[in-house]
């Protein structure tokens, strides 16, 4: 299986985790998912100062800048195997 296969079951996976997991494990796999997706993140784009749930969400993507598809695509897998171990798949 490819890595873009792997990368896509995994986007799929997360949809079935038995609960729903951490803020912080859903801003991970969201910056990965995106940085994976779109690459760096243009801070000209930050959502405005009271946008406080798209602001954290574009930081912790924005976290992710110089990150090369390929590996935020490992890490994004590597993360969702992690949640499934940790909360289980419906």
């Amino acid at each position: 299986m490819s890595l873009q296969e792997q990368f896509d079951q995994a986007a799929s996976n997360v949809r079935n985790l038995k609960s729903l997991p951490s803020d912080n494990d859903l801003l991970e796999l969201y910056a990965l998912f995106k940085q994976a997706s779109a690459g760096d993140a243009d801070p000209a784009n930050r959502p405005g100062l009271l946008d406080l749930k798209g602001k954290a969400k574009f930081d912790a993507w924005h976290k992710k800048a110089g990150l090369s598809k390929e590996d935020a695509q490992k890490a994004y897998i590597a993360k969702v195997e992690s949640l499934i171990a940790s909360l289980g798949l419906q």
